[in-house]
């Protein structure tokens, strides 16, 4: 006998594969409507662009609910039926996981926030005894494939999903299509696509996976690298009912562009006394420092020394290094990420960047985009990035701050302005706005003080829309002429385009004192 009615197998059917799909695709969303039909909710569907919400979601309330019942019901026949067929027994399992995963959703991520306040020796989780016993509940007939030795595991399992959504949204800000696709690629990174098997044999063997970021200068990628490798599976030991590592500190960049190639050998492998002139003392480097759990992260591989390439191939390669100076072999057992802005294939090409260190990094390849794109495919992002960065900077004023930031950048850069410099060069403007209301991108203003060269230079980069240079030039014309009927007869349009066109703010760099409703 079934334990399931035909509709709840399909409902179970579709709760397993949104249990075990990335949030960050749109296949969570069919999930989703496949499991409610036209109980659907299209309201807040689109959670994973909306980080800011954090009530419960209504699709996902609704699933619970039916989630519940299901379970009852399958539950009764399973009493009845004795032996269930391993098909129902894994839907079934899966629909106590989807429960129980959202049971204990805020109280995981409450011990995410003492974690990260109280970082030290491993402490007993006091809610894992109830955790455990909600299991066994649902698990108290023959044949379910939870078994009491693999509860610690689901427990372990469920903690590293929260923190890996945690680090998603906290260190990947944004909405645009670039940004949720980005969350995508950082979500397979640390869960791989097939989370079933991750879950299964995988969980323990992904620091045996390179990842390699890259994408343009200023555009997040060790932010990335901190997503992924702070959120690795860590074990929970069901005999002293804690965690066996801490975290929150297991995060070891080293950007290797700001180094000597001695130095870099000395933080990456260590050195002992007298190995070069000023090693007054043995130092263990990072790879020695970083735990089985922890992650180093190399910043810049692109600038790496051909000698320590063949170095650091080594480590990949065999796991073993040497401290500088000393013959004694050594283990590094974390994770390594890397990160480059350069064209690693061009590198190759000319013989600078050795060809068996880039296929040892390019298991697993994430590439961040550009502020450019990410305003392109949504010109909203940049309000958003904003109001992120003056939120760090300057608290509760954040909002006035914003308003401020985005009314310069319109007014003197206009929307349609490349950032070359990416978010980083967009973090910089803010603070510049609010120390000197003003940002004078490198190569813009800064190189000549008349405004019309940083027009010119704008309209020959091909920054400005149509619209802008229209408007800018109308307003240079009218400054020159002194009124809207020499204007408009110059640029042979009608006065009341000349009119609608002036920028009030742009006319008064050029004559200062003077503004549009002044003459005309």
């Amino acid at each position: 006998m079934s334990i399931f009615s035909p509709a709840d197998r399909k409902f179970a059917d579709a709760v397993s594969k949104l249990a075990y799909c990335n949030p960050f695709l749109p296949e969570r969303i069919a999930f989703e409507r496949a499991a409610l039909g036209a109980g659907f909710v299209e309201e807040k569907a689109d959670w994973n662009l909306r980080p800011d919400l954090t009530e419960a979601y209504p699709n996902v309330v609704s699933i619970l609910n039916r989630c519940q019942s299901v379970l009852t019901e399958a539950q009764k026949k399973a009493a009845k039926a004795g032996d269930i067929t391993e098909a129902e027994r894994g839907l079934y399992e899966d629909l106590v996981l989807f429960v129980l995963y959202h049971r204990y959703r805020e109280a995981f991520d409450r011990l995410i926030d003492e974690g990260m306040a109280a970082k030290g020796p491993r402490r007993k989780i006091a809610m894992y005894e109830q955790f455990a016993d909600e299991v066994m509940d649902y698990t108290n007939f023959e044949g379910l494939t939870i078994e009491p030795g693999q509860v610690a595991h689901v427990f372990a399992c469920f903690f590293q999903v929260r923190r890996a959504f945690g680090n998603i949204f906290n260190y990947l800000i944004g909405a645009s299509e670039p940004m949720v696709r980005l969350r995508a690629a950082v979500w397979q990174s640390i869960f791989t696509h097939d989370m079933r098997r991750y879950r299964r044999v995988l969980f323990d063997r992904m620091a045996d996976y390179t990842t390699l970021v890259t994408g343009p200068s200023g555009t997040g990628k060790e932010l990335v690298a901190r997503a992924v490798g702070l959120s690795r599976y860590i074990p929970f030991d069901d005999f002293s009912q804690s965690f066996t590592a801490d975290f929150a500190g297991t995060f070891y960049p080293l950007n290797l562009s700001a180094l000597s190639a001695t130095l870099i050998e000395s933080e990456l492998f260590g050195h002992t006394r007298g190995a070069f002139t000023g090693a007054v003392a043995d130092r263990a480097g990072w790879l020695e420092v970083c735990p089985p759990l922890g992650t180093v992260f190399l910043d810049e591989i692109g600038e790496l020394d051909p000698t320590i390439q063949v170095k650091l191939l080594r480590v990949i390669q065999s796991r073993t290094f040497n401290r500088l100076g000393d013959t004694a072999e050594r283990r590094f057992e974390g994770k390594l990420i890397a990160a480059t802005n350069r064209h690693l294939g061009e590198q190759m090409n000319r013989g600078v960047f050795r060809e068996d260190l880039y296929y040892r990094l390019c298991s697993d390849i994430i590439i961040t985009p550009s502020l450019r794109e990410r305003l392109v495919a949504d010109p909203t992002e940049r309000r958003r990035l904003v109001e992120f960065i003056a939120g760090r900077l300057v608290g509760d004023v954040s909002g006035e701050v914003a308003d401020e930031v985005e009314r310069w950048i319109d007014e003197h850069l206009g929307p349609g302005y490349a950032w070359p410099g990416n978010v980083r060069e967009l973090e910089q403007c803010v603070r510049n706005v609010v120390i000197r209301k003003s940002y004078h991108p490198p190569g813009r203003a800064m190189r000549s003080d008349d405004p019309r060269a940083a027009i010119a230079e704008a309209m020959l980069s091909g920054e400005l829309t149509a619209d802008e240079l229209l408007r800018r030039y109308c307003t240079i014309v009218y400054a020159q002429t002194g009124s809207y009927e020499g204007a408009a007869a110059k640029l042979e349009i009608d006065r009341r385009t000349v009119k609608a066109k002036i920028d009030e703010n742009l006319l008064a760099r050029l004559r200062p004192g003077c503004g549009a409703s002044a003459n005309g």
